[in-house]
């Protein structure tokens, strides 16, 4: 097999690292843990970067490689996957299984659109029904494939009019991506903040704290992004025509039905959907823990008896290898802040800086990480643990530092492979969609605001809300 030559770069890079680490006189305050961790950390890195071996392949070796070494033990390794929030995402799709069966996310999302009168209307309630899925559907490629039908359903009914269709193809993956952040299950990168920030500050995010302080930025970068696609994507004329999208021109085009009475399996579908989102928002009242929540509504949803779904096909939806993936990174995390490694990365940086300074510089590097690293959950991975230990260094509050570096890890729009939802809209057969062309236009736009925007809740809206700067 013949190495290209990123492959080759980034292998030299990493043997290079590892050749640095291997002799004893270098980088003095290195115990042996902390190179191996840095060792197995950069080879990892360099192979997420610029390798095609899957991504949870290269963690699973670097989370087994860290083990044979003795930096961290196999329970620490093992018991990642039993972590509460590992539970959380396995429910939380089960859940999303449930509602995808009932056809209800449809009916829903139709129900809003089809009361637009305007274009700017037609795209503003798009992005008000993307982010409430945020909700329903974990992770953002689980969300994008649910949204899909919505989408084609709209691109037939407006199929002659080819601008708002590619105005359309743009948004859905843009709001899916921008409104994550919205909940803790929005993306597995932040269970992984949420980990890294438990383990290395003993400080617990919970679902209702995140809601707290991710929805008011999900809501407003949401509606200021659709702002943004609408007005790169179309012209003054495009926008100036009527829009008038009936119910039954919608319910032509889709499979389940999205009109007439509610059929059973809905209505239990909605109850059971609307208790398990009360019970998450409401923990603090009932101490129950989000996880526990999510497993009761599990069981419901794939019961025999109340269930829309069979538990057999509900857990073949639940993305395994993204689970495995988190399990590992989280245990990376683990050995980069028991061994000192991470500290000792940040310990040679200019952290005498202002705190407003200093989280720009974190936004900056995360809003810009997606070029190299595509994958969020490998982001969150790598730029995490050192942001919390840079945070500390700084005297900087670890968890404003690290939720500003994941919220801005959210923008990942530049190219057609930077996240599977863009990768998603832009490969539809016989539609309509946008071009790398318009990805760049739209991405010079978005990635100021949305890095400005994180870093203004971060420094006035946030400290607000119980996460202060310091």
């Amino acid at each position: 097999m013949t190495l290209n030559l990123r492959q080759a770069a980034t292998l030299c890079t990493a043997l290079s690292i590892c050749a640095l680490l291997a002799v004893p006189g270098n980088f003095p305050g290195l115990d042996g843990d902390a190179r191996l961790t840095l060792a197995v950390f950069a080879v990892a890195t360099c192979a997420w970067i610029g390798t095609p071996i899957d991504d949870t392949y290269i963690a699973l070796g670097a989370g087994l490689a860290l083990t044979a070494t003795g930096v961290i033990s196999s329970d620490t390794l093992f018991g990642t996957l039993g972590d509460a929030t590992v539970w959380l995402l396995i429910c939380a799709f089960v859940l999303a299984a449930a509602v995808a069966r009932s056809g209800l996310s449809g009916r829903a999302a139709t129900f809003l659109v089809s009361g637009a009168r305007s274009v700017r209307q037609l795209t503003h309630l798009t992005t008000a029904a993307l982010v409430v899925t945020a909700f329903a559907v974990p992770a953002t490629s689980g969300r994008a494939a649910l949204a899909l039908p919505v989408f084609l359903a709209l691109a037939k009914v407006l199929g002659d009019r080819k601008r708002l269709v590619v105005m359309l193809a743009l948004l859905f993956p843009t709001v899916i991506l921008l409104s994550a952040v919205a909940t803790l299950i929005g993306a597995g990168a932040h269970l992984i903040t949420v980990s890294v920030l438990w383990e290395a500050t003993g400080e617990r995010i919970g679902f209702t704290q995140w809601l707290l302080l991710g929805l008011p930025l999900a809501i407003t970068s949401s509606h200021l992004a659709a702002e943004a696609v609408l007005l790169t994507t179309t012209r003054r004329a495009d926008r100036r025509g009527p829009v008038h999208i009936t119910l039954d021109q919608l319910q032509e085009h889709s499979e389940r039905p999205v009109t007439g009475p509610w059929e059973p399996a809905e209505t239990r579908c909605a109850l059971l959907l609307a208790t398990v989102v009360v019970l998450w928002c409401s923990e603090p009242l009932h101490q129950v823990p989000p996880a526990v929540v999510a497993l009761i509504g599990a069981v419901v949803a794939s019961s025999p008896a109340l269930g829309t779904v069979g538990l057999k096909d509900a857990l073949k939806t639940v993305p395994w290898a993204l689970l495995l993936f988190m399990a590992a990174t989280m245990a990376m995390g683990v050995a980069l802040a028991d061994s000192g490694a991470a500290k000792w990365l940040v310990s040679g940086l200019p952290l005498d800086l202002p705190p407003w300074l200093f989280l720009t510089v974190v936004v900056a590097v995360s809003t810009a990480a997606h070029l190299v690293l595509q994958s969020r959950s490998a982001r969150s991975s790598v730029l995490v643990p050192l942001v919390v230990a840079a945070a500390v260094g700084a005297g900087v509050n670890p968890v404003a530092a690290a939720l500003a570096s994941t919220a801005a890890a959210g923008f990942c729009h530049t190219l057609p492979a930077s996240a599977k939802p863009v990768t998603l809209f832009a490969e539809i057969p016989g539609t309509p969609t946008y071009t790398p062309r318009d990805l760049l236009r739209l991405s010079a736009v978005l990635a100021p605001l949305t890095a400005a925007l994180v870093l203004l809740f971060a420094v006035t809206l946030w400290p607000l809300l119980g996460v202060p700067v310091r």
